[in-house]
């Protein structure tokens, strides 16, 4: 083969080449809350601008605010809107309601802001208001058809959003439950949601599972920091990480009222960097830690040991802080950046960012201990990579594995696009 005829390969492996390094830029898996309880917030149009400089491509509204759904137009980030817990009754008994509600709360914006999902309340069943949780079906079933009335059922899906107390059972992951106190209302609301290709939508979060047992073993096994993993009895999967050992009991649960094949989304998830004296393990230190070696997971597209090779949609908690928030000093420090638009602690989100999470420090000791460490048996861990004596061991860090690849096709990008350009 002459050279002119291999130049046209040659031009076609490059540019694929580039087009991998290019998506490395940003990932569809990764979005955001933003909360609104609070009085400091900076302009929308700052947000707008500063989502747009980072790898962020979701955004999770717990209202529909007009005018952040109009600041959002042709930026191509999706947007998760929510109906109010006080309305589902109305969307329940009023099927007029949800026609009008999406005639004012979608049609004026959509398709030039990219919205997604409606989410009919949130965290519905934590509510424990019968009444509430018996019309949260109807209520979704009555917004899925005003969709269809506009002929977006396929572009828009309806969903709620789940706290992790649904399960009843979640250690090992392979014993995950709903309880059954909920399960009843939930199966049909799991079909509903199989039915119109949805997603089940739930908040997982591995800092309160470590204030239930604050020993330096589970604390290094929420921050993804090197541990000797956790056998699940009854599959003899290991787990590295609470993270993954939380979702996959979401994901045993659906498949045990049948409907295993449902999607699952995490709509919040995220570490607090303060908290009152009495809240263990909420500080700087750790919620950068967790945080960006959640990202880092999630970049590395390992999934999880029940559903490898795939990153779940998975919403950080939260943009900013909400200073009017009640309750301890925790529930107002999720905030990922200040309101000027600084980040409180830098997780590798900027586009331009080409330096990782720093390796994570060892998990501080811990003076009180109120409960045994969980009764999941552990085993050394197997990575060859985690060991002193592989060549691959340092940097010895999720987060440092991970961005070290990335930032290894990174720094071919300009070669690459130097060959191609010389080729043609």
């Amino acid at each position: 083969m002459d050279a002119k005829k291999k130049r046209p390969r040659m031009i076609c492996i490059f540019l694929k080449i580039f087009l991998f390094l290019e998506s490395t830029r940003s990932q569809s898996f990764i979005g955001i809350n933003y909360g609104e309880v609070a009085d400091n917030l900076p302009p929308l149009s700052s947000t707008v601008k500063l989502l747009q400089s980072t790898t962020i491509t979701k955004l999770r509204l717990y209202s529909v605010n007009p005018d952040i759904l109009r600041s959002l137009a042709h930026t191509g980030i999706s947007v998760i809107i929510t109906a109010s817990n006080a309305e589902i009754p109305s969307f329940a008994d009023e099927p007029s309601f949800s026609s009008s509600w999406i005639a004012a709360n979608v049609l004026p914006f959509y398709p030039a802001t990219a919205i997604s999902t409606i989410s009919v309340g949130n965290e519905v069943f934590l509510s424990k208001d019968s009444n509430l949780i018996t019309k949260l079906l109807p209520a979704m079933e009555n917004l899925e058809k005003a969709l269809i009335d506009h002929s977006l059922q396929t572009q828009i899906r309806v969903s709620t959003v789940h706290p992790m107390s649904v399960l009843i059972q979640s250690d090992p992951p392979s014993s995950g439950k709903f309880d059954p106190a909920t399960v009843d209302s939930l199966k049909p609301i799991v079909a509903f949601l199989q039915r119109t290709s949805g997603s089940f939508m739930v908040n997982p979060y591995p800092y309160f599972a470590y204030q239930s047992d604050p020993s330096p073993e589970t604390l290094a096994f929420c921050l993804f920091q090197p541990n000797k993993g956790r056998v699940d009895r009854g599959t003899k999967l290991v787990y590295k990480n609470m993270f993954d050992a939380q979702v996959d009991a979401v994901k045993w649960a659906l498949k045990g009222i049948g409907f295993g094949n449902v999607e699952i989304v995490v709509a919040e998830t995220g570490w607090p960097y303060r908290g009152d004296s009495e809240e263990v393990g909420a500080n700087l230190v750790n919620a950068k830690t967790y945080n960006g070696n959640l990202i880092a997971h999630l970049r590395s597209m390992v999934g999880t040991p029940v559903m490898p090779g795939k990153s779940l949609v998975t919403y950080l908690f939260a943009m900013y802080d909400e200073d009017l928030k009640p309750g301890p000093l925790s529930e107002k420090s999720f905030g990922i950046y200040k309101t000027d638009l600084t980040p409180i602690f830098d997780i590798g989100l900027d586009k331009t960012s080409t330096q990782g999470p720093p390796e994570s420090p060892p998990p501080p000791p811990q003076t009180t201990i109120t409960k045994p460490a969980p009764a999941l048996p552990r085993q050394p861990a197997t990575d060859d990579c985690r060991r002193p004596t592989s060549s691959c061991y340092y940097p010895n860090t999720v987060a440092s594995h991970a961005i070290s690849v990335v930032n290894f096709f990174h720094s071919l990008r300009s070669v690459v696009l130097g060959l191609a350009v010389f080729l043609i």
